[in-house]
């Protein structure tokens, strides 16, 4: 199988527990024999996004409902120091792969200082789900046409190595199916990956 199609759903999924078990067991598959999280994390943002738009009972390409952002946040500190030493790294996360319009390029996580969605997932270390992002504190609009926002922090062990993110068109695009089956891909890529 072409391993673009590992994000159609097929026709016979019609709930949202099914869809994510689905897209778990595709992820699963791409992530076989690849241990880098540079390329788990491309393959695991571009599946998510792509299979949502393809599953239109509840998201789809439907500008009323689609999801328009999914992507990683990471920790700073995973990432390779500027060479220059220009660029003060520690306590950011910054941009990783992602499927959407362009993002911001890192999100503070300093505490008592930091704000939005992603960071308190992380410095929290629990999945954040926001059924209206503009009545959230702090919330930093990337794209101002997101109206809910769910937020997975990736964590091994006693680290927290950074965050999946996804936002949606819709007020209230996503609930607890979601998070859960969200929190269990999280989980995979996490294993899945050498940090």
């Amino acid at each position: 199988m072409p391993h673009a199609d590992s994000s159609l759903v097929p026709e016979e999924i019609k709930t949202k527990a099914q869809f994510w078990t689905h897209v778990h067991g595709q992820l699963k598959i791409l992530l076989e024999d690849q241990r880098h999280w540079v390329s788990n994390l491309a393959n695991a943002s571009s599946l998510i996004y792509n299979a949502l738009l393809d599953f239109p009972t509840y998201f789809g390409p439907d500008a009323g409902k689609a999801v328009n952002w999914c992507g990683f946040y990471i920790d700073a500190r995973l990432f390779p120091k500027p060479a220059s030493g220009s660029g003060v790294i520690e306590q950011r996360l910054l941009l990783g792969p992602f499927c959407g319009k362009p993002a911001c390029q890192f999100i503070n996580v300093i505490p008592g200082k930091s704000r939005g969605v992603c960071a308190d997932a992380y410095m929290h270390r629990e999945t954040k789900l926001v059924p209206d992002v503009e009545s959230y504190p702090g919330h930093i609009a990337c794209d101002g046409e997101t109206r809910s926002e769910i937020v997975c922090p990736l964590v091994s062990g006693s680290t927290v190595l950074g965050v999946l993110d996804l936002d949606c068109l819709a007020p209230a695009g996503f609930d607890e199916e979601d998070q859960k089956g969200l929190e269990k891909i999280a989980s995979l890529v996490v294993n899945a990956c050498d940090w």
